[in-house]
């Protein structure tokens, strides 16, 4: 939840000059196979030219939004136009006091306390328009500033969440690294020429360490075999797991953990926080795990891989098996 803040308008007339920017050249859309993702792009980077927010922040905070819309079990929300994905809650964006909460006028807004500001320079604070909304994001965050340590603070205050702070963190990395948005492509984790087999093992009963159910998919290939990032993403954690052995979490750019267990070794150089990419030799297959710190040998040598989700409170297995089979395709008809 945002705190409701008094802020100070940009001069409308510099809000409205982005819509006056020179359209997109062919090369620029030929260089870009998804339209609305350039022209989401382009977006931020307007934003960027006129209020110094780097467009990196802007495209963090959005992909978060739009992956916490995707978690939600509610599907009766009516779609709508808009580019961008961010929402601010009614409440806060017309004042807890407005009995409008869907209130326009900037005006009434500012008097209840609300943080909606018109960016679009046509007399309305819309709720649904994205100008509006990206510029009232801008507006709020401005208040504590542009540094990566000044931002962290301001998205706090945004979410009051620490995770939804480090996620967005993440995401700014991988933008920044790559000046791309066009980063939602997969590999499979392993390489071709080696050899390997799985079938989907999802929900199948371990015993080890109390019952419960297997969370991904084991694939069986030898000792050493390179293990490959399946995304773009950042290392979250790397180590040992009495369960899992040595094992790499990597988050993407979609919010989905990514989980490689019972490796034999890691890609040397690799650490926390580093950013990966598909195809991106992250470890090797080993048999480690279902014990103390260097435990192995207890089950043929094979690849764990799991994928969780988070829902904004807590996190989810899901069945990664569909997943490696559709990267398993795509891997193949690749030269």
């Amino acid at each position: 939840m945002m705190m409701a803040l008094i802020l100070v308008n940009l001069p409308l007339h510099t809000a409205a000059a982005l819509f006056n920017k020179e359209p997109v050249t062919k090369q620029e859309k030929k260089a870009n196979k998804d339209p609305v993702q350039q022209a989401r792009m382009d977006l931020f980077q307007r934003f960027e030219t006129v209020y110094q927010i780097p467009w990196a922040y802007l495209a963090a905070i959005d992909q978060y939004e739009r992956t916490m819309k995707k978690r939600k079990k509610n599907t009766k929300e009516k779609p709508d136009n808009r580019l961008t994905a961010i929402t601010i809650p009614p409440r806060v964006w017309s004042g807890y006091l407005n009995p409008e909460e869907d209130d326009t006028d900037p005006g009434s807004i500012q008097f209840f306390g609300g943080i909606g500001r018109d960016g679009s320079g046509d007399g309305a604070a819309d709720q649904t328009n994205d100008m509006d909304v990206l510029y009232t994001t801008t507006q709020f965050l401005k208040e504590f500033g542009w540094s990566p340590e000044d931002f962290r603070i301001g998205l706090w205050n945004f979410y009051r969440r620490d995770q939804a702070v480090r996620t967005i963190q993440q995401f700014v990395a991988v933008y920044d690294k790559y000046q791309s948005l066009d980063l939602l492509h997969h590999a499979f984790p392993i390489p071709r020429r080696y050899d390997y087999s799985y079938r989907n093992t999802w929900g199948d009963a371990r015993g080890w360490g109390g019952r419960r159910i297997h969370e991904g998919t084991d694939i069986f290939a030898d000792y050493g075999t390179p293990v490959l990032s399946t995304s773009y993403g950042v290392i979250e954690i790397m180590g040992w797991n009495r369960y899992g052995g040595w094992r790499v979490g990597i988050r993407d750019i979609e919010n989905v953990y990514h989980y490689f267990a019972h490796l034999s070794a890691f890609n040397k150089g690799l650490k926390v926080g580093d950013i990966v990419e598909p195809g991106q030799v992250v470890g090797y297959v080993g048999s480690s795990g279902y014990g103390k710190p260097g435990t192995s040998g207890k089950f043929p040598p094979h690849l764990h891989y799991g994928m969780y989700s988070e829902t904004g409170s807590d996190e989810w297995a899901f069945d990664p098996f569909p997943y490696l089979k559709r990267w398993e395709r795509q891997n193949k008809k690749r030269k």
